[in-house]
């Protein structure tokens, strides 16, 4: 049975929630007062569309129905979640618990996104303050799991724990904190940041971008795998957690921040932290914690590296600095190297070798850079044309493995008109790893038909195949899947 979300104000984190529940299959029934309610909150719902998914390797549940309703008695009927996504004034929010408990079911649960108020100033004037927890997620709310589950004294324990069961199936993170404390925890250390870069600038120390890059590329990326406390761990070395107060507590008495009310490290609060530590990651030890840390880093740098974006653009820089301007090699006697590569760590499988998808992804790499030194580049391609993969043959013959330097040696073996015919082999040293041939068409980008190709392009792909006709024909070359009787 299709389970039923009402959600009061329809802003950015209103939509988002909005986009949550529906892509993880609830009816979702939406009150904004807003006459581009409507508009802002489809918008949002085609992001969530566009990214959410991308996120499961399995099919999302079947979307639910999204409807916009004109009053808040309206919009809460046969709803099980309630979420309040009003602005941050707290009278005003007190008056739509009045009216949303004339008219929700008693076993519904209110959620609140507030971002600061604590739940038992949310509970004054409630009908019924046991129903009501606060629910503060982060923006995007459809694609960050952490939610900051709060209730308050009055609220019902049977109210805290249908939350977390509901919010761990729509896949977020309900990190139940136990204390009512303004500002939760997360916006407290969001605060604490934010303040201290407010003295950067004011003080004429850092801009606004020399701030952002100050965390996108070091401590930010640390953080996002791995948090504060488990990122010092390792900064401890061998000793742990105690080792690394040792030797950075002293810091905390010096003036390197605005924000110098500390507490004390006494030996109280050292052995707190240390044993909490202890508990979170003693089971690791330092070198398994480096590696875990090291996996996590890669997959989120080539992540940023596919979407050409922060620390993920410098290492495309990088790349392409390494890999200097394309052009075809002076020998055209032998097969012309067209990717030189470690296989990194996001590349393997369950088996422990390179997934086979990679495989197409290196000699499609290949076939990439064939285009380049064939003068097929970012202009040309703007220009309205490139070449398209028709058919790709790969065969499978050794085992490649995170860290194995491989090499893709390619021989054109037709350049001629609209095809260009590619055989590559991918090798590690002399061991050969697979080969794969592909067939590639020219094709207009505008009628996303065949054409044909450039004077110059032509002109280059003739001329390397002609060399390579002087070479022997590839083992494998022309072959399909043999089925031996």
């Amino acid at each position: 049975m299709t389970q039923t979300a009402a959600i009061i104000g329809g802003g950015v984190i209103g939509g988002g929630w909005a986009a949550r529940f529906l892509l993880m299959g609830w009816d979702v029934r939406v009150f904004d007062p807003s006459p581009d309610a409507a508009r802002k909150i489809g918008e949002v719902v085609a992001n969530a569309r566009r990214s959410l998914p991308g996120l499961s390797d399995v099919a999302l549940p079947s979307e639910g129905n999204l409807s916009f309703h004109d009053t808040m008695s309206d919009a809460v009927q046969g709803a099980s979640w309630i979420q309040e996504s009003v602005p941050e004034r707290l009278p005003l929010k007190r008056k739509v618990y009045q009216v949303l408990q004339e008219h929700c079911a008693h076993d519904a649960v209110i959620g609140s996104s507030t971002s600061g108020f604590k739940p038992s100033e949310l509970h004054g004037c409630a009908t019924r303050p046991e129903q009501i927890v606060v629910a503060h997620p982060f923006n995007p709310v459809y694609l960050l799991p952490l939610v900051e589950l709060v209730p308050g004294e009055k609220t019902s324990p049977a109210v805290t724990v249908k939350a977390k069961e509901i919010l761990t199936a729509i896949g977020m993170h309900p990190l139940h904190i136990k204390a009512e404390i303004d500002a939760h925890i997360a916006d407290r250390l969001l605060e604490a940041v934010w303040r201290e870069a407010l003295w950067l600038i004011n003080d004429g120390i850092a801009t606004t971008e020399e701030i952002d890059d100050a965390i996108r590329y070091g401590f930010g990326l640390r953080w996002a795998q791995m948090g504060l406390f488990e990122t010092y761990r390792i900064a401890g070395g061998e000793a742990g957690m105690r080792h690394f107060i040792e030797q950075f507590g002293p810091c905390l008495e010096w003036p390197w921040t605005k924000l110098m009310d500390v507490p004390e490290l006494n030996d109280t609060l050292i052995d707190k932290i240390a044993d909490q530590s202890d508990a979170q990651s003693g089971a690791m030890s330092i070198r398994e914690l480096e590696r875990t840390r090291d996996d996590n880093l890669v997959t989120i740098l080539r992540g940023l590296k596919a979407q050409d974006w922060g620390a993920g653009a410098l290492l495309n820089t990088q790349d392409q600095r390494i890999a200097g301007k394309p052009v075809l090699p002076d020998d055209l006697s032998k097969p012309i190297v067209t990717v030189e590569r470690a296989i990194p760590l996001d590349w393997t499988d369950y088996n422990g070798h390179m997934n086979e998808a990679r495989y197409l992804q290196a000699f499609g790499d290949a076939s990439d850079r064939m285009m380049l030194l064939a003068g097929v580049d970012a202009d040309y391609i703007a220009g309205g044309a490139s070449y398209f993969t028709a058919e790709t043959h790969i065969r499978h013959i050794d085992e490649v493995h995170a860290g194995t330097v491989i090499r893709v040696e390619t021989q054109v073996l037709s350049g001629s008109g609209k095809k260009m015919h590619l055989f590559h082999r991918m090798l590690a040293g002399d061991r050969e790893l697979a080969t794969g041939e592909h067939m590639l068409i020219h094709v207009s980008l505008e009628t996303r038909r065949a054409c044909e190709p450039s004077a110059k392009v032509s002109a280059a792909l003739q001329q390397v195949a002609t060399a390579h006709a002087a070479l022997p024909k590839p083992h494998g070359a022309g072959k399909s899947v043999g089925v031996k009787g």
